[in-house]
């Protein structure tokens, strides 16, 4: 699979800049602003302005162009041309926020992805504490801008995010879109994505079996069914998760907004974590480990 990385950036929070250069969390200095290369100048006014960014004060930020070259190179191994398009015009602010406040995002003219999916992929690719804006010039996928965010993010902060990482979270945004297709829901979609990645986590599960264990868990738990192939689709890109190394309470710190109405669900998660230990402890009293031999039998009286 091809995972080049596009070089393409974004950032800051409208309305809040002065004649000088503003002055960022932790350290950052300088603003980043992702424009898409295909942009013609109405459609670049547009998306400035949904920014909130005057073109006046364009060299107060570091500004990058992705072209739709870029985008497909990317993406064409999850999603068709046609989703993808022939013109490259998302566009990315970011900025970095205080420690602990999350990853918060705001799109604007953006159909195929919704805020919680990319709050969502974003805490994948290790992303924290961000307030991020995704816009396009009218009605527009959005796909591109994730890996624009991450990017920008990976330039203004010094942090290097694996291409793994970046791959990870490409995936669990094109997968968390096609359920939230299929369910017709784009929370539910959000919400049980979040929830497999959760368990996966926490329990430090990396085989696809175990794995799709916990999503049949959890399915049960949001009560919804999905297909053979959605499950495996889902596992597959739950075993990529495992491997990164992500700890479950910066996952629900940064994408709170999921996990928050998660909680409000009051879920049997109990009941998740006794299901896997159940299925376990199957797996070990079939191959005799854990049995003491020598040990006297139960008697009744």
């Amino acid at each position: 699979m091809k995972r080049k990385i596009m070089r393409i950036s974004a950032l800051a929070m409208a309305g809040i800049m002065l004649c000088q250069t503003p002055v960022l969390a932790d350290g950052v200095d300088q603003p980043y602003l992702s424009l898409g290369a295909d942009l013609n100048k109405q459609e670049r006014q547009t998306v400035l302005r949904l920014l909130g960014v005057n073109e006046s004060e364009l060299d107060n930020y570091t500004v990058v162009q992705i072209t739709n070259a870029d985008e497909h190179e990317y993406l064409d191994d999850y999603l068709s041309a046609s989703v993808i398009g022939s013109r490259a015009l998302s566009s990315v602010l970011i900025e970095k926020t205080g420690e602990g406040s999350g990853i918060n995002v705001t799109t604007k003219n953006i159909t195929y992805c919704t805020e919680g999916m990319y709050e969502n992929a974003l805490s994948t690719a290790g992303i924290a504490d961000a307030d991020v804006v995704v816009a396009g010039p009218f009605n527009i996928t959005g796909t591109a801008a994730l890996v624009g965010a991450m990017t920008a993010y990976e330039d203004m902060t010094g942090e290097n995010i694996t291409e793994e990482s970046k791959d990870a979270a490409t995936n669990e945004l094109v997968v968390t879109s096609e359920l939230a297709s299929a369910l017709d829901d784009s929370q539910k979609a959000e919400q049980f994505l979040a929830l497999v990645k959760e368990e996966v986590v926490s329990a430090d599960i990396s085989s696809v079996e175990d794995i799709t264990q916990v999503v049949q868990d959890c399915e049960e738990q949001l009560q919804i069914e999905l297909t053979e192939e959605q499950r495996q689709q889902i596992a597959e890109l739950m075993e990529k998760i495992s491997n990164l190394d992500l700890n479950v309470d910066k996952l629900r710190e940064q994408a709170a907004n999921i996990y928050d109405e998660l909680s409000k669900l009051n879920l049997n998660t109990e009941g998740i974590w006794q299901t896997i230990k159940d299925f376990f402890s199957r797996i070990l009293s079939f191959f005799g480990i854990g049995q003491d031999s020598s040990a006297p039998e139960a008697t009744t009286e």
